[in-house]
């Protein structure tokens, strides 16, 4: 009750102008807010300047705040409006998108000294199969309408309720469920099809390649059976597999776990064999 009443008082505290009690609250939930706004932007340094972007902007707007949510939801609203407003020069990802990073990287050899630069700066076993399918997660879910693929990070991915998710994108309730419906289906779709983990004829098994690739050490049936998605794959439905999918990711920060750099740099190469970079971050 005690900790109960602490919170309260922080809330009412920055309610009233407290710059250091909203801070503290803002503090509380800024990795999980970055984590999510990486899943959207694809880029560490856009992540980290829009959850910066958010706070100032909730901090001189706060006499606004009407109390028809958390303060972390009203924060996450203005953080993802933001994040609208910075996507919508770029296109939505194709499926084939891990294809075209895949083929740039294996013909440009100063793509491919980028990758293996960061990889040589890692830890030896930074590279986790998991890790890749989160990041495939994040990759997949590009393809959908941002409304949609906001929608699904939030609910299926961090847990937002519903009514949380509908006042962070100012949509009705039903609107909401509505956009989880469709790009729940998208993605199990996408997944069925491309994704050897759960389709045996699937076309693509990058994070198999890669972890023979970064991390050779390791028995890479090994590592896949670790998974309960791989192991469990022939007694579920597509609906099923999908949500041992999120499971999953559910506990991975593709910002702090142990191979975040070598996943950001094999993001950055989807990124630049889509066209929305020119060139390879400098690391």
């Amino acid at each position: 009750m005690a900790h109960k009443l602490d919170a309260d008082a922080r809330v009412a505290l920055a309610l009233n102008g407290d710059k250091e009690a909203f801070q503290a609250i803002f503090l509380e939930f800024e990795p999980q807010l970055k984590s999510y706004l990486y899943r959207l932007v694809t880029n560490i340094h856009d992540a980290e300047d829009l959850a910066q972007d958010a706070f100032i902007k909730a901090l001189a707007g706060l006499a606004n705040f009407r109390g028809e949510s958390s303060l972390k939801t009203w924060v996450f609203r203005i953080a993802t409006n933001l994040a609208f407003d910075q996507q919508k020069r770029y296109k939505r990802w194709p499926e084939d998108t891990k294809a075209r990073g895949k083929a740039l990287c294996m013909g440009n050899s100063d793509v491919l000294q980028a990758i293996v630069k960061v990889h040589q700066a890692s830890a030896p076993d930074a590279f986790e199969v998991r890790d890749h399918i989160s990041h495939c997660f994040t990759c997949m879910s590009k393809t959908l309408e941002i409304e949609k693929q906001v929608a699904l990070i939030l609910k299926d991915v961090f847990e937002f309720k519903v009514k949380e998710i509908a006042l962070i994108i100012d949509k009705s309730q039903d609107v909401v469920k509505h956009l989880l419906q469709d790009s729940r289906k998208t993605m199990t779709d996408i997944f069925d099809r491309r994704c050897a983990l759960i389709n045996k004829e699937g076309i693509c098994n990058q994070c198999s390649e890669l972890n023979g690739w970064f991390n050779p050490k390791q028995d890479r049936q090994a590592a896949l059976m670790k998974l309960q998605m791989v192991r469990d794959h022939k007694k579920h439905d597509r609906k099923a597999l999908y949500k041992l999918r999120t499971q999953l990711i559910k506990g991975i920060d593709p910002l702090e776990s142990e191979g975040s750099s070598l996943q950001d740099v094999l993001m950055q190469c989807d990124r630049l064999a889509l066209g929305e970079i020119e060139a390879m971050p400098q690391r």
